[in-house]
């Protein structure tokens, strides 16, 4: 009996005889058709992008960059040499970086933009992703480095970042974090208190001297879809003075354990799962418990947190039922935008559940013997209406979630 081909199973041995299934959970060898006619598959190119990827010389810096001040304590633990205790999946880090290359050539070759130079001072050093020179600080070139648009006003200093598409909508919402804005304001400021370093390759760079910078640039770029966003802000002289005295306090303390940590943790934040240091700044994680647990050192900082969890939960209430209320009252809106922000759904599809009677025809019409198993639903309805207990075991291999409850204790 032959199967037709849409009912045919991928665990399926074809002949002119028809279709036999397997009787073992795990097919036979013979019965997998590889997709390629090779004994070996094929070499990955992850493990060669790793390597090339810790070859960097920004993988391979010992001091400070102006990158690395993302959060005080990393910094802390780069500034005093300690060794990274976490690797960490890099993949999409490198996609980032193989993008990241390619945005700066185009810059480079059909803009004429200076781009992947060092600014370095006697505390901190960074490779600026690109330089946009006003008309009157490009003159001061040979014609060939001139970019072939000036800035129209002042010199620009941009930062390219790319960012997954879960991170998309927070960037067109609010922008660049705190920590990129210091990031660049880094950069800007080595560039108009020191210039251009003056090392091989950027010689005639260097003898510009300061470059009286105007305007920061961050050039987001979506790694699904490819979709840009630009965001552009004057140079501010406090935010850069800020930004230095962040520095300042990294470099002044005397352990990376006395710096505040800038993030949330492990499971909570994405900056913290990927860090270099999260177990030596978080611990090692212990069954059963998550990383934060470890803040809480005594019966203070307990009652102090579970005071703030009572307060957080009771100003969270009224917004949850707002938010609700507010759900309910765009049911039913088309799609669109509407002021500052755009409209869309998801979901709404049906379903999809395993054809069992369909299941069933296919094991037939093969002349193999349909599995049969107790209906545990149909089971425990008939005990519970003859009024017999239902009968359960305890698994100790799975675990229900833990919930937290809070009560307002009676005073004596």
């Amino acid at each position: 009996m032959t199967v037709h081909p849409a009912h045919r199973s991928p665990n399926c041995e074809y002949a002119s005889s028809g279709c036999r299934f397997p009787t073992t959970r795990a097919a036979p060898s013979s019965w997998r058709t590889p997709l390629i006619n090779t004994h070996e598959r094929p070499v990955s190119l992850w493990p060669a992008a790793h390597a090339v990827d810790a070859r960097r010389p920004r993988s391979l810096q010992a001091k400070i960059g102006a990158s690395d001040t993302v959060c005080a304590r990393r910094a802390g633990y780069l500034l005093h040499g300690r060794t990274p205790t976490d690797s960490g999946e890099k993949r999409k880090a490198i996609i980032g970086t193989w993008l990241h290359a390619g945005i700066l050539s185009a810059a480079r070759e059909e803009l004429g933009w200076i781009i992947e130079h060092r600014v370095e001072d006697g505390t901190i050093r960074g490779h600026i992703d690109a330089v946009q020179l006003d008309s009157e600080t490009a003159s001061r070139l040979p014609k060939r480095m001139r970019p072939r648009l000036p800035a129209e006003e002042a010199t620009v200093v941009e930062d390219v970042k790319t960012k997954s598409p879960y991170q998309w909508d927070a960037v067109l919402r609010y922008g660049a974090t705190n920590a990129e804005i210091r990031q660049v304001l880094l950069y800007a400021d080595l560039l108009r208190t020191e210039g251009f370093a003056n090392i091989r390759g950027q010689r005639q760079l260097a003898r510009l001297g300061p470059v009286n910078v105007g305007r920061i640039r961050f050039r987001f770029i979506n790694r699904d879809s490819g979709d840009d966003h630009v965001q552009e802000m004057p140079y501010s002289v406090a935010r850069a003075s800020a930004a230095r005295w962040w520095v300042r306090q990294v470099r002044q303390a005397r352990s990376p354990e006395d710096l505040p940590r800038d993030f949330d943790g492990p499971g909570l934040s994405a900056v913290c799962d990927n860090c270099p240091f999260r177990t030596a700044c978080w611990g090692d994680i212990v069954a059963g418990r998550r990383p934060q647990s470890v803040l809480i050192r005594d019966d203070a900082d307990r009652e102090a947190a579970l005071a703030e969890y009572v307060a957080v939960s009771a100003e969270m209430k009224p917004l949850k039922e707002r938010l609700k209320f507010l759900r309910a009252q765009l049911d039913g809106s088309e799609p669109g935008a509407y002021g500052d922000n755009v409209l869309s759904w998801s979901g709404g599809n049906p379903v999809k559940t395993d054809d069992v009677d369909a299941m069933v025809g296919l094991y037939r019409r093969a002349g193999v013997e349909v599995p049969m198993v107790p209906d545990a639903a149909a089971m425990k309805a008939q005990l519970k209406a003859e009024g017999i207990p239902v009968p359960v075991r305890l698994d100790h291999e799975h675990r229900t979630a833990v919930s937290i409850n809070v009560t307002v204790r009676e005073k004596s």
